[in-house]
C-alpha cells in the first residue's frame, strides 16, 4: 500500500490567512510537547487547557499518595540535555506535587504559557472542506481557525463515575480522584468510603488509613498489585543518572513499555520450580516493574508461565495480610497477571491489616446506592463522612470523544468509534484531514514521556514535509485503518490480555463502550519503526493533497 498523491489547485479561500497553523487541544505533557516541537520547526500555535494551569493528569488528580508508576528520571523530557541536566528529581516515583512543578518548570523555561490559553474548554472542532481549515469553538463562543488539530488530551483525563443513585442526597463530603479539589480534603478522623481499587485507589488507601477513623474499601475487581519500593534519591544517585542520560533513554526507546529495563533473556521453561520461586522473588524485591519485564520474558504470552507469576503474588498477598478472609478477597483468582494494569503499590496490603481499614466486596452484590448516610450494599448501610470515587478513566478513546469533532463529511469522531476506536497508527483518523493525535487510542501501552517524544516528532516532521512540498492536506486511508485494526487484534490475542476482567485494554471498565483493542500491544520500538517506515515510504497509508 503506497500514498495516495493527489493534485489540485488551491483556492484563494483555502489559502486564507488563518489563526493558526495548528490548535492543539491539552497542555499536560504531550501539549506542552507538541506546542515546543511546532515552534522550533516555525509553525503557530495555540494550546487550549481547560484547567487554569498546565500539568493535564498531573494537574488534575492531586489526590493523597498520587505519584508516577515511572521512574522519575524516564517520566520526563529528553529533548534538551540542558533541562534533563538542571533538574533534581527527589525520589525514584515522584509524587504529583513535584510531576506538576516540573511542568510548570518546562512551561517557564521554554516560555511556553504566551501559546496557552487556559481555562478554556473546546467544545467542538469541526473540518470545513471546501476551505480545508478546521473550526475549533470554546466553552465561551471563541471560533478558532487553524489548517491542523492536534489532540494532545491524553489516554486518562476522561474521569468515569457510575451513575450512582441517591448521591445528591449524601449529606458528606465526596470527590473523585481523577478531579480531586485544588483546596484538598481534610480527611483526618473521618469515616471514608473509597469505591473503587485501581491504580489511583491503591495509591490514596495506605495514606488515607493513617488518618481516617475508619476506611471502607469497595472493591469490585481486585488488583494485582507490585511493590514499587519507592526510595529518596542521594546526590551520588542523581549523579550517576545525569552522566548515564543518553543510554538510559537509548534503553529506553528501545524497551518494549518504554523503561530502562533489559530482557530477561529466559521463559519459565527455561528454568526449574526452585529456580523460577527465586527468581520471581528477586523481581519482587526489586520493586517497579522489574517483576513484569527482567523475571521472565514470556509472562505476557504463555499462560503457564503468567499463571506461577500469578500465583506467586497470590501468596505475597496471603503472607502480608493477616486476616485470610480478607486475604482471599484481595487475591485476583479469574483473570490473568497483567490482565489489567497492575499498579505499583507503597503498602497497599499492609494497609488491611490496620485496624481501621475494612474490605467490602461488591463483585456479587453490587453498590445499590448512594443513601444520605452513606454507601448501599444490599440491605447493608456502611456510613461514611467522605465518599471517594476512585472508579477510573474511560481510557484513550473518552478524552476524545466527549468533544464535538466532525470530520470533512460531519461524521463526529464519537459516531465513527461507536463499535471501537479506528485509527491509522494511533496518529491519525481516515474522514478527519490534518488531525493528529498524541498517545491517543491505538498509540502503544507503555512509559508516556516516551511514546509522546516519539508521537511529536514524527508529527513535526510530517508538517514540515507537508510545508516544503506544499501539501495542505494529510488523510489516513480507510484501508490503512482497517489494516492497523487487524494488527491491534491480531497483537492482543497473541497475549494474556483479553482474559482480563473489567479492563481497560479493551474497554470493558466502561459500561456501553465497545469492547475493541484501545492501545497498541506490539511495545514502543515496533511502534515506533512502523511510524517511521510509514513516513519513509512517502507516507505510506496516507493520502496527501
Amino acid at each position: 500500500m503506497t500514498a495516495t498523491h493527489t493534485t489540485a489547485s488551491r483556492s484563494a479561500a483555502e489559502t486564507r490567512d488563518l489563526d493558526y497553523d495548528a490548535i492543539v487541544i491539552g497542555a499536560g505533557f504531550a501539549g506542552l510537547l507538541m506546542l515546543h516541537e511546532l515552534r522550533q520547526r516555525g509553525f503557530s500555535a495555540r494550546v487550549i487547557e481547560e484547567a487554569p494551569e498546565v500539568g493535564g493528569t498531573w494537574y488534575w488528580n492531586r489526590y493523597p499518595g498520587a505519584r508516577t508508576d515511572s521512574e522519575s528520571w524516564v517520566y520526563a523530557y529528553s529533548f534538551s540535555k540542558e533541562l534533563m541536566n538542571e533538574w533534581d528529581w527527589s525520589e525514584r516515583f515522584t509524587r504529583q506535587p513535584e510531576a506538576l512543578a516540573y511542568l510548570k518548570h518546562v512551561a517557564d523555561r521554554f516560555d511556553l504559557r504566551k501559546d496557552i490559553q487556559f481555562n478554556t474548554k473546546v467544545v467542538s472542532a469541526e473540518h470545513d472542506a471546501q476551505l480545508n481549515v478546521w473550526n475549533t469553538t470554546t466553552d465561551s463562543g471563541e471560533k478558532l481557525t487553524s489548517r491542523y488539530l492536534i489532540s494532545a488530551v491524553g489516554p486518562l483525563s476522561a474521569a468515569y463515575r457510575p451513575d450512582f443513585a441517591g448521591l445528591d442526597e449524601f449529606e458528606g463530603e465526596w470527590a473523585m480522584t481523577a478531579r480531586w479539589p485544588e483546596e484538598g480534603i481534610d480527611l483526618t478522623g473521618k469515616r471514608v468510603a473509597v469505591i473503587g481499587t485501581g491504580a489511583t485507589a491503591v495509591q490514596l488507601i495506605p495514606i488515607a488509613a493513617h488518618v481516617a477513623e475508619e476506611l471502607t474499601v469497595f472493591q469490585r475487581t481486585p488488583n494485582y498489585v507490585l511493590p514499587a519500593r519507592n526510595y529518596v534519591l542521594t546526590d551520588e544517585e542523581r549523579h550517576a543518572i545525569r552522566v548515564n542520560y543518553d543510554a538510559i533513554w537509548e534503553k529506553s526507546r528501545n524497551q518494549f513499555f518504554g523503561f530502562p529495563l533489559n530482557m530477561a533473556g529466559r521463559t519459565a521453561a527455561d528454568v526449574t520450580p526452585e529456580e523460577h520461586q527465586k527468581i520471581l522473588e528477586w523481581g519482587w524485591e526489586s520493586g517497579g516493574f522489574k517483576f513484569v519485564f527482567e523475571t521472565f520474558d514470556d509472562i505476557f504470552l504463555d499462560e503457564n508461565s503468567n499463571e506461577i507469576a500469578s500465583e506467586f503474588i497470590r501468596n505475597k498477598i496471603r503472607t502480608i495480610v493477616e486476616d485470610p478472609d480478607t486475604a482471599e478477597l484481595l487475591c485476583p483468582k479469574d483473570y490473568p497477571f497483567v490482565g489489567k494494569r497492575p499498579p505499583l503499590g507503597h503498602f497497599y496490603y499492609e494497609a488491611f491489616n490496620r485496624g481501621n481499614v475494612k474490605l467490602v466486596d461488591v463483585s456479587e452484590e453490587p453498590i445499590s446506592r448512594i443513601t444520605a448516610k452513606g454507601v448501599q450494599v444490599g440491605d447493608k448501610e456502611y456510613e461514611a463522612d467522605v465518599i471517594i470515587f476512585a472508579t477510573g478513566f474511560d481510557a484513550a478513546t473518552g478524552s476524545i470523544t466527549r468533544i464535538d469533532i466532525r470530520g470533512a463529511d460531519g461524521t463526529s469522531v464519537e459516531n465513527k468509534w461507536k463499535d471501537g476506536a479506528k485509527t491509522y497508527l494511533g496518529l491519525a483518523v481516515d474522514g478527519f484531514p490534518n488531525m493528529f493525535m498524541i498517545f491517543g487510542p491505538h498509540a502503544p501501552f507503555a512509559n508516556g514521556p516516551v511514546i509522546m517524544e516519539g508521537m511529536t516528532k514524527w508529527i513535526g516532521d510530517t508538517l514540515e514535509h507537508a510545508r516544503a512540498e506544499g501539501i495542505s492536506r494529510i488523510e489516513a486511508e480507510p484501508e490503512a485503518v482497517e489494516r492497523w485494526g487487524e494488527l491491534l487484534e491480531e497483537l492482543m490475542n497473541a497475549t494474556v490480555v483479553p482474559k482480563g476482567r473489567n479492563n481497560y485494554f479493551v474497554g470493558a471498565n466502561i459500561p456501553g463502550k465497545a469492547n475493541a483493542p484501545v492501545f497498541f500491544l506490539g511495545g514502543a520500538k515496533a511502534y515506533n519503526e512502523a511510524c517511521l517506515a510509514a513516513a519513509e515510504k512517502g507516507y505510506e497509508g496516507f493520502r496527501l493533497s
